[in-house]
């Protein structure tokens, strides 16, 4: 049966519905007809010029990428421009493109959610839970089924995130005892304060900057607090490529949808000292 684009726009609704993005954010429909037909998706976490191509080269319709190509406003979309360039590209291809990004991260199965799963968490909850659904929000807290210690975590992390250049960086004694865990997708320094997150015994997520890790540290050890785990923003969010797939596999069966393994973190080697 012919699927639409505006067909899975209405599946990307029901799934990661807009109502649950911040103010900030850009997601949903970049380009595309809504009344074409769409046989093939590629799940990315960013559409870069890397993924772009791979959607071209393999005859998909329709990118969903987690991260928003419009994200900041642009006054030129000229070629010698990159997203210009790649928009160009996409259009010239017949290639749409739509953006789950923070309406993806707050749902039962967005990106925290499928780290905290992943990790092996129980009773997991929102950190910062939606106002008309408490089973939805930003980050996840939850609890180990067995006690173990940071350095078994960070392995952990390390066995279940694609490498990357900068691999698991950890705040916090190799041996300390982490039972509480709480995690955020993507960058999760504006959490850093959050009660559940200090109550945690360590914090996982993405693109901590020095001065917060610092302070966050440095309360810790006045006051309590987590130790922190700081992985690649790429990588904490490619695992939950898998799981929109499985969801549009389900309420598309004629749709191919594949996921995208090309690593689009932007660091490429570290000299470690």
């Amino acid at each position: 049966m012919p699927v639409r684009l505006a067909d899975v726009l209405s599946t990307v609704e029901r799934l990661w519905p807009l109502s649950g993005a911040e103010a900030w954010d850009a997601p949903g429909l970049v380009t595309g007809d809504p009344a074409r037909e769409v046989s093939r998706v590629l799940l990315t976490v960013d559409a870069v010029a890397a993924t772009v191509d791979e959607a071209v080269d393999t005859g998909a319709d329709l990118i969903v990428a987690h991260h928003p190509l419009l994200l900041r406003g642009v006054t030129s979309i000229a070629e010698d421009r990159y997203k210009g360039a790649l928009l160009a590209k996409l259009i010239r291809a017949d290639c749409a493109l739509i953006g789950a990004h923070t309406n993806a991260d707050v749902v039962e199965t967005g990106t925290s959610a499928v780290l905290a799963d992943r990790l092996g968490l129980v009773d997991a909850i929102p950190i910062v839970p939606n106002a008309t659904d408490a089973a939805r929000g930003l980050g996840r807290v939850g609890r180990l089924a067995e006690p173990t210690t940071l350095g078994r975590l960070a392995r952990r992390l390390a066995e279940i995130l694609p490498p990357t250049a900068t691999g698991v960086r950890v705040a916090g004694g190799f041996d300390d005892p982490v039972e509480t865990v709480a995690v955020c997708g993507g960058a999760g320094d504006s959490l850093l304060g959050h009660e559940l997150v200090r109550a945690a015994d360590a914090y996982v997520t993405a693109d901590l900057r020095h001065h917060p890790a610092s302070e966050a540290r440095e309360q810790a050890m006045l006051g309590g607090g987590p130790a922190l785990v700081d992985v690649s923003h790429w990588a904490g969010e490619w695992l939950w490529l898998d799981a929109a797939a499985r969801e549009l596999r389900e309420a598309h069966p004629d749709l191919e949808v594949a996921v995208s393994d090309l690593r689009t973190d932007p660091w490429d080697f570290q000299v470690v000292q």
